[in-house]
Parts: structure tokens; C-alpha cells; sequence
């Protein structure tokens, strides 16, 4: 690397590098909420330009396309590992404030009573569907229509909400206690949240084991250049070199798809 592209790298990584957090704390506490947050983010086509251009000169314009299908795919698994952590939060939260809905209706409550107390203390998305469930019953309503148009609106726990609506109609229909039925389902979700635990313990083995390999060919690639064998001066030197950037980091990212696939099917 020429001592001007160093030069030109250590500008922009000093220009975008991140700084301390903590005198922006002490200044928000002191001048207060700004008042027009979202106007000063740059915008997203800044933010890739800026973050891709070290990368088109280090690695030219091949080895941008490379990062771009990389950084693409990693990005889509952190998104999909974020919201499958929410789902299980949010189902085990749902578990629990059924099972405390449940209490409270074998301690004697009407529904309304015993949705809006289990309520206060549920997890964020029980608590929304608990509290349209007391509202609902105080106004008389019919709570399985209401429940199904809630599970819309919560689509991480929608088929548990469902299930809920179908177990209140039982009850409606047949005479059947609310409380056992509701018990039943909360023992289900914790079954569930339990399976899930272990099922990720199992698969931490198979997820470490693609990291590894995905990041075999940059092992190989830095011992070939400490060997001398420069194969960095071929792959951002040459048009084949260019072309080999691309197809492999093709072939990387389609091996994590892949993975994340059949670890997803084993999953659900």
C-alpha cells in the first residue's frame, strides 16, 4: 500500500471513527432533549458512501461488490438472530402473564379484573393484549373477535394470541374453565421457551463451526502473504483477481445462507 492511500485511510478513518459518549451525555444533560434529533443523521447513502470508499481504494472496485455481498448477508443474519431473541422474549413474557392471568382468575376474579391485573407486571406485548382484553370484557364485548384482531398487531406471539382466542371461545361455548385452559397454554409457551433454550445450546456447535470456516479463506489469504506468495497484490492488482474477490465472497455468503437455512429449519 503507497504511503498517500495510508495517508488518505488514516484521514477518513479519524473523520468517521466514533467518538467518546460520554461528554455528548453531559452535554444533552445540560442543554436538554435537542429539539430536531432526527434532522442531524446523514443520511443512508452518505453513510455508504463514506463507509465503502476505504474499501474501493484498498481493495478496488471488485473488493466493494465483495463487501457489499458479505456485509449484506452478515447483516441479514444479525437481523434475523435480533428479531428471533425478541420472539423468544416476547412468547416467554407472554407465557408468564398467562400463568399469572390464570392465578388470578382461580383466586376468584372476573376476566376483566384478572386481565388488567395480570397486566401491570406483564412483559410489554402480554401487557398490550391483556389490557385490550380488560377493556374489551369491561365493555361487554366479545373478547376472541378482539383477540384475533389484536394478534395482527403482535406478530411476534400472533398464533399464541389465537390460541388464546380459541381457548376463550371453548370456555364461552362449552362451560369449560377459563383458568385450566389458560394454565394449559402458559405451561405450552414455557415447554416451548425451555425446548428452545436447549435447542440453541445444541446448535452453538454447528453456528461456531460455519463462523470458522467462513473465515478460513482470510486465514489463508494472510498466510499466503506472510509466506511472500503476495496474493493481496492479485486480488486488488488484477482484473482476475478483481473477479476472484467477487465470486468468492459469492461463494461465502451463499455457504452462511445456507447454513442459516438448515439451522432455521431445524429450528421451527
Amino acid at each position: 500500500m503507497s504511503a498517500p492511500v495510508a495517508l488518505l485511510l488514516g484521514a477518513v478513518a479519524l473523520l468517521i471513527w466514533p467518538g467518546s459518549p460520554a461528554p455528548d451525555r453531559v452535554r444533552a444533560l445540560v442543554a436538554g432533549p435537542p429539539s430536531t434529533p432526527a434532522g442531524r443523521r446523514p443520511p443512508l447513502v452518505v453513510v455508504a458512501v463514506v463507509g465503502l470508499a476505504p474499501v474501493v481504494l484498498v481493495l478496488g472496485p471488485g473488493g466493494a461488490v465483495a463487501a457489499v455481498v458479505v456485509g449484506g448477508v452478515l447483516w441479514r443474519a444479525r437481523r434475523s438472530r435480533r428479531r428471533d431473541a425478541d420472539r423468544r422474549e416476547a412468547v416467554a413474557g407472554f407465557g408468564e402473564g398467562l400463568a399469572a392471568f390464570a392465578a388470578e382468575l382461580r383466586a376468584g376474579h372476573p376476566p376483566a379484573a384478572a386481565a388488567g391485573a395480570s397486566a401491570r407486571d406483564a412483559h410489554g406485548t402480554c401487557s398490550r393484549v391483556l389490557t385490550a382484553v380488560e377493556a374489551t370484557a369491561r365493555l361487554g364485548g366479545d373478547v376472541p373477535p378482539a383477540l384475533r384482531e389484536i394478534a395482527g398487531t403482535e406478530p411476534l406471539v400472533a398464533v399464541h394470541v389465537r390460541r388464546l382466542a380459541d381457548a376463550w371461545s371453548l370456555a364461552d361455548r362449552y362451560g369449560i374453565g377459563l383458568a385450566a385452559l389458560a394454565e394449559a397454554l402458559a405451561e405450552d409457551l414455557r415447554a416451548r421457551t425451555r425446548f428452545e433454550g436447549r435447542l440453541g445450546a445444541v446448535l452453538a456447535g454447528p453456528r461456531t463451526t460455519t463462523a470458522v470456516l467462513a473465515g478460513l479463506p482470510l486465514v489463508g489469504l494472510l498466510l499466503g502473504q506472510a509466506l511472500g506468495a503476495r496474493p493481496w497484490a492479485v486480488l486488488t492488482g488484477t482484473v482476475l483477481g478483481q473477479g476472484l474477490l467477487v465470486v468468492g465472497a459469492v461463494l461465502v455468503a451463499a455457504g452462511l445462507e445456507w447454513s442459516a437455512h438448515l439451522t432455521a429449519r431445524v429450528v421451527r
